[in-house]
């Protein structure tokens, strides 16, 4: 493994910050070590804050990784805010639209401020909804 996972609980959701190796494997297990974090702590909102160094990923395997290879995300995943600082290009929109026309709730943002105010309104809206419930 050569990426590092740090993550801080907020009141909504939990900030995820990974740096490291900008590789498929370190995207593909990160992931996977997030989901159990969101388990572990019944927390279903998540700002990830990608600061992986290296050559962006090619186009297919933002593919398969935004589309879970056919795997759900998490059926009880309500929002992801995704910021990757080092992006270039279009690539990280052709990420959004794969999870999202998947029906996976991901946003990317240029800012983690923006990327912030999104998650937390999402998540506000919710809370919103089920005390009307």
């Amino acid at each position: 493994m050569t990426y590092s996972l740090r993550i801080e609980r907020k009141p909504n959701y939990l900030h995820a910050v990974v740096t490291g190796e900008n590789t498929r494997n370190n995207v593909l297990q990160y992931v996977e070590e997030l989901l159990r974090e969101c388990e572990a702590h019944d927390c279903w909102y998540v700002l990830v804050e990608e600061r992986l160094e290296g050559p962006r990923l090619g186009t297919m395997d933002v593919f398969e990784i935004a589309s879970q290879r056919g795997r759900p995300l998490g059926s009880n995943v309500r929002g992801v805010a995704y910021v990757d600082v080092n992006a270039s290009g279009d690539l990280m929109k052709f990420a959004e639209d794969v999870a999202v026309n998947r029906g996976y709730p991901v946003r990317v943002f240029a800012s983690v401020e923006d990327a912030e105010t999104w998650l937390v309104a999402r998540a506000e809206a919710a809370r919103r909804v089920a005390a009307r419930d």
